[in-house]
């Protein structure tokens, strides 16, 4: 998958937008970060490092830990929370699909969550 493609799935999701807090959007090494509109938390941060796509995203603990030990591609978020967050690096043995499968649940987590009236 490339930059582009995986912004382009990313906001496929209800309210996501994309966001270029740290960088100018003209940098081919901006750091992309993937936004709820509702609560601007981010889902997925997406950017270059030693010539690699890396992409961090939000991940329950145990399978946070799961997933590092599955897929050499996933390490502990890079300067992010290492118990709460991932990086996966794209083009390593990291499937396409498994990489939309983990963008999806780091989207769930952050979503604003439904509150049912009584």
């Amino acid at each position: 998958m490339t930059r582009q493609e995986i912004i382009d799935y990313c906001l496929t999701f209800p309210a996501a937008y994309e966001d270029y807090p740290f960088d100018d959007i003209a940098d081919p090494g901006a750091w992309t970060v993937m936004r709820h509109r509702t609560n601007k938390k981010s889902f997925a941060l997406i950017y270059e490092r030693n010539g690699k796509l890396r992409v961090n995203l939000k991940c329950d603990p145990l399978e946070a830990d799961f997933l590092r030990q599955a897929f050499e591609g996933v390490l502990q978020g890079y300067h992010m929370n290492h118990e709460h967050w991932n990086t996966a690096t794209v083009g390593s043995d990291v499937p396409d699909e498994e990489l939309k499968r983990q963008i999806g649940n780091s989207y769930d987590l952050i979503k604003p969550k439904v509150r049912k009236r009584m």
